[in-house]
């Protein structure tokens, strides 16, 4: 028996999987609602591996991979969905991970999201990070903010940088480039420094993965552009010891004020399997920087941001932890969840406990009653 990708996509499609492993060795094997699972019929053969990178790829993508060790590259299977494409050599046999991008984009409460992040959207300029591990749905959640901004805003021309591109915003009341790093331009950072000749109002960086981005991002930022990013960090603290850590020692110190005048916000996503449905639902920490944040990047203390975002609710602010026990008292997750997503598990357990009593005195109460 030989799969085909064509029915291999289909199943994807059909299963609301996101994503496919291709490799020798063993079935193809499918990501749905976080757990995978291998698709009924026999191990891959190299031969079987190649034909169906093959039949997505172009010769130059192959070529990619042998000169590189691997290519990334996006893929529409007709009108069903597109999918996001990682080629890459491994043992010497060619494997892929083909991770399915959603055709439609969600609404702020279909995603869940605090409210008080729709006010970024109208901020003339600044740098607002979206961060979170691999798979955590940044992309989608950046992709439907800019919808949002391309359905609600007229006044402003959004340039997009990605690698590679994954959704497709057409002009709707806003004016969209959207360019692809390796096809449209060759870098990042390249792709940054000619947005500042384009006229943009709005800057997507798909990834600040290198010094050269992130200095050209904050300079985007600081020179009156309003620009969203992504890192693969949890939590805001971390994420601006990231973006400080990736300069040079002697320019720490500068890339603190900077960061402290043009953050506007940090968005923190992880996506947490449901205790009440088949799925996952996303949780958030929100930092919106005010003075007394821009006052500990400045003077190097974000390890006390987590008491400012847990005192900010005012400001819009949640964290992460806070997050987490408001979707397991809603009953969407369950207690372990809590624990291991948690930034401070003790702390949470702590809190915890309390919901339990809580929940125990109350029940008292009706059967006493």
């Amino acid at each position: 028996m030989s799969y085909s990708m064509s029915d291999l996509l289909q199943l994807m499609v059909s299963e609301g999987a996101a994503d496919l492993h291709i490799r020798t060795g063993i079935p193809p094997a499918i990501r749905v609602h976080g757990t995978l699972h291998k698709v009924e019929g026999p191990a891959l053969t190299p031969d079987d591996t190649e034909d169906l990178m093959r039949s997505i790829s172009s010769e130059d993508n192959i070529q990619q991979v042998r000169e590189n060790g691997g290519a990334d590259f996006a893929f529409a299977f007709g009108d069903a969905a597109r999918f996001r494409v990682s080629v890459f050599k491994e043992r010497g046999d060619f494997a892929m991970v083909l991770r399915q991008i959603p055709s439609t984009l969600l609404t702020m409460e279909q995603i869940g999201i605090p409210p008080s992040v729709k006010e970024l959207l109208y901020k003339p300029r600044g740098l607002v990070l979206v961060t979170g591990p691999t798979g955590s749905g940044k992309s989608t959640t950046l992709a439907s903010l800019l919808n949002i901004m391309n359905i609600e805003r007229d006044d402003v021309h959004m340039i997009t940088i990605e690698d590679p591109i994954e959704y497709y915003h057409y002009h709707k009341q806003s004016v969209v480039t959207q360019r692809e790093v390796h096809v449209d331009v060759p870098s990042f950072a390249e792709a940054l420094r000619r947005a500042l000749r384009q006229d943009p109002d709005v800057i997507l960086v798909g990834e600040m993965r290198d010094l050269e981005t992130i200095e050209a991002a904050i300079t985007a930022a600081e020179t009156g552009h309003l620009v969203f990013g992504t890192l693969h960090t949890t939590g805001a603290a971390k994420t601006i010891d990231r973006l400080v850590n990736a300069f040079p020692t002697n320019q720490q110190e500068m890339i603190r004020i900077q960061l402290s005048t043009v953050l506007q916000a940090v968005i923190s996503q992880l996506l947490v399997p449901r205790a009440d449905k088949p799925g996952r639902v996303a949780v958030f920490e929100i930092m919106i920087n005010t003075p007394s944040i821009a006052a500990l990047i400045r003077d190097n203390k974000t390890f006390r941001i987590n008491s400012d975002i847990q005192t900010g609710a005012k400001y819009g602010m949640v964290t992460l932890d806070g997050y987490l026990i408001e979707k397991y008292e809603a009953g969407m997750i369950d207690e372990e969840q809590v624990i291991t997503k948690s930034q401070d598990p003790t702390t949470v357990m702590g809190k915890l406990q309390e919901i339990h009593e809580a929940r125990a005195a109350a029940e008292a109460e009706a059967q006493g009653g």
